[in-house]
């Protein structure tokens, strides 16, 4: 567990060195090619995280799928029993800030959508290899919601959170597909 935190010290540090520029055209980059990806053009519900920085920026993603119509399921921690479940999300307005600056969506205004409803899960990490194994920020919600997720993954990165290997667990689950700025790893 101790490597793992010094590979996620590693690439918050690079991810800090991002400025805004990079950030905001990396960003659209990534959006881009995600746009022109079959497995989002075939999704009708996407599940996604609200970004914060120094994530990529899932906010223009948003927005693009609710234009095309699709329908947008953002995730809600449940600390208590270390679990994930997505909601949906029609505005912006929807949303709360919680622990740790996360934004997540209001229970009262939102409803539940079951992971079998879920067609593209847009997997979020801090690092990333080329066979498709992600470092989490360390809660390990997605650890525990992929087993039961059968739809398609994929995640989004810079090129600065590819690294070559860190510490992979027997439980940890693999992406089928990475979008960078620069390309898109296709790894199942």
């Amino acid at each position: 567990m101790n490597d793992k935190n010094t590979f996620r010290n590693q690439v918050k540090e690079s991810l800090t060195g991002l400025t805004k520029p990079l950030y905001e055209d990396f960003s659209y980059k990534i959006a881009g090619r995600l746009f022109q990806d079959e497995d989002f053009k075939k999704a009708t519900v996407i599940g996604i995280t609200v970004s914060k920085q120094p994530e990529v920026d899932t906010y223009q993603i948003i927005r693009k799928a609710w234009e095309l119509g699709k329908q947008v399921a953002v995730p809600k921690c449940h600390p208590k029993e270390r679990k994930l479940s997505f909601r949906t999300l029609t505005e912006f307005s929807q949303l709360e800030s919680v622990y740790y600056g996360l934004l997540e969506p209001i229970e009262a205004l939102t409803t539940e959508v079951t992971a079998n409803q879920i067609d593209l899960l847009i997997v979020p990490g801090l690092a990333y290899t080329i066979e498709g194994y992600r470092l989490g920020f360390g809660g390990g919600y997605y650890d525990r919601y992929l087993p039961g997720f059968a739809g398609k993954t994929l995640s989004l990165a810079f090129d600065n959170q590819m690294i070559p290997n860190f510490p992979v667990e027997d439980h940890d689950i693999p992406v089928s597909k990475i979008i960078t700025n620069r390309e898109t790893i296709k790894i199942l």
